[in-house]
């Protein structure tokens, strides 16, 4: 079994206890944050799930959690797992769903943030390959905003193979790349039942990756005096085609 984790920020920590409430271990609180309303709330729901809580000094909870931005409360807790991988099967088999595939996305601080735009814009699942991709950590956690927390995270030996699988089911892969074949976002029908592949910043989608894909987009930029950019941030880019795939959605569902 996983070591527990020190999990750090108001949001997290909140995420965590209100969905998996008997994985907390010890709540250290910083001295002087006790009268903070959104602390006071984590106290009460730590104390209320039988979990110690533990003044301390600010320093200390960094040294704990790695980082300065707990916010004055650090919870020590059993981490977070990934999903099982059948759910796949139960997702892509419904008449509407909405997956986001991440291929090789390794940087913790990208992948909590598309997680926090998957939840945000009503995705049902993430799909990320076993190897070479970021791990759930007290990071991607603090992220997501607790948006960790809320989605199925499922990671699969064989992205390929997972991708042929939910084609199978219906579902038609749209993989996000600046090739001559791909077209303009809001040019591709995205109401349907949907995956959408981000690629890693470095190197984009692997081959093999992209020989799964139905249907290639890209996010039209426009040009300014510094020339046309050619690539974004790829949690900001996630966020922009999530968006658009919402976008339509909510329209098709207003015309029906």
């Amino acid at each position: 079994m996983a070591k527990p984790s020190y999990f750090y920020g108001i949001h997290a920590i909140d995420a965590l206890l209100a969905h998996r409430p008997l994985d907390g271990l010890s709540l250290f609180v910083q001295q002087g944050r006790e009268s903070d309303t959104h602390v006071q709330a984590i106290i009460q729901e730590a104390k209320a799930n039988g979990i110690s809580i533990q003044p301390t000094q600010k320093d200390n909870l960094t040294q704990l959690c790695g980082s300065p931005q707990h916010q004055g409360v650090v919870l020590h807790a059993r981490p977070l797992g990934f999903a099982d991988e059948g759910l796949i099967d139960t997702i892509s088999g419904r008449d509407q769903c909405l997956l986001l595939v991440l291929d090789q996305i390794t940087d913790a601080h990208n992948f909590g943030a598309c997680l926090r735009s998957a939840v945000a814009m009503g995705v049902d699942a993430v799909i990320c390959p076993k190897h070479h991709a970021a791990s759930l950590t007290p990071t991607v956690a603090k992220v997501s905003v607790g948006a960790a927390e809320m989605i199925p995270i499922i990671s699969v030996t064989n992205l390929a193979r997972t991708l042929t699988q939910i084609k199978n089911a219906g579902v038609f892969v749209f993989g996000t790349a600046l090739e001559a074949n791909a077209k303009p976002i809001h040019e591709a029908d995205l109401t349907g039942k949907t995956a959408l592949i981000m690629g890693s910043e470095g190197e984009g989608m692997r081959r093999l990756t992209m020989e799964s894909c139905d249907e290639l987009v890209f996010i039209p930029m426009s040009g300014n005096e510094y020339g046309n950019l050619q690539s974004l941030n790829v949690s900001v880019a996630t966020g922009m085609a999530l968006y658009e795939i919402n976008r339509q959605r909510t329209l098709a569902a207003g015309q029906g």
